[in-house]
């Protein structure tokens, strides 16, 4: 008897998308604490601890995902103004752009491509189903993207939708290291790698390590997504994965 009282509050305050809300922010900025008390620790990136306490909080709290995001989709609406926001960045390094502007050009394609098929091609290896490789393929673009674009072709979009969360994920923890590890030390092009193959989250990270590094990952995360809805429909068509 002496729960219920406690009960009856969590009730009310679950229904309130005030409460959602401002979970995601605690969630966020506890994260952002442990990263800088661990040194900024790629391991402890601030996206993914954030997503594991929200994760916790709803297992442990029985609150279905749709209840939450009802609460907590203002931050969703908040995508948009802020990759628009990236312009600014950017254009502060327009001198070095007008010189990588072929470079860049050929990069993004590419790394597109070499992102969807080497993902589609060990899924396929492993017996995934052709609904499967539809939603695995747009990985590596923003979310609002990736899961259009899934859609549209016959994929499963909350599928892409927690595809693309754990590829940024993985390429805000392991990228730069990986960068490190290849001996690649231009920020500019470091910024490239990863605005293609980790989207926002990726860039997110960009911007921790250095503003240059931040802008071109931001410019290559806009455009690919961009590219990445040209370049996949006839790519999977031709693989006979969509009609």
């Amino acid at each position: 008897m002496k729960d219920a009282p406690l009960a009856a509050i969590w009730v009310y305050l679950a229904t309130k998308p005030l409460l959602w809300l401002t979970a995601t922010l605690v969630c966020y900025q506890l994260a952002v604490w442990i990263y800088r008390k661990a040194g900024e620790h790629p391991l402890l990136n601030p996206v993914a601890v954030a997503v594991a306490l929200l994760i916790g909080l709803l297992i442990v709290t029985a609150t279905p995902y749709p209840t939450y995001f009802s609460g907590a989709q203002f931050v969703h609406f908040l995508l948009g103004p802020a990759t628009v926001s990236l312009a600014v960045p950017l254009y502060r390094q327009r001198a070095q752009l007008r010189t990588l502007a072929l470079p860049i050009a050929v990069a993004l394609p590419v790394g597109i491509l070499t992102a969807a098929l080497s993902a589609m091609g060990l899924a396929w290896l492993l017996g995934a189903s052709p609904q499967t490789l539809i939603s695995l393929a747009p990985k590596s673009a923003t979310a609002p993207v990736a899961m259009g674009i899934s859609e549209q072709l016959g994929g499963i979009p909350s599928l892409t939708a927690a595809l693309v969360v754990t590829t940024g994920i993985v390429g805000a923890v392991f990228g730069t290291g990986l960068l490190r590890v290849l001996h690649i030390r231009d920020d500019a092009v470091k910024g490239v790698a990863l605005g293609v193959s980790s989207h926002g989250i990726g860039t997110a990270r960009a911007f921790q390590v250095s503003p240059v590094m931040g802008a071109f990952a931001g410019l290559a995360m806009a455009l690919s997504a961009g590219l990445t809805a040209f370049l996949l429909p006839p790519l999977l068509h031709w693989l006979r994965l969509s009609s």
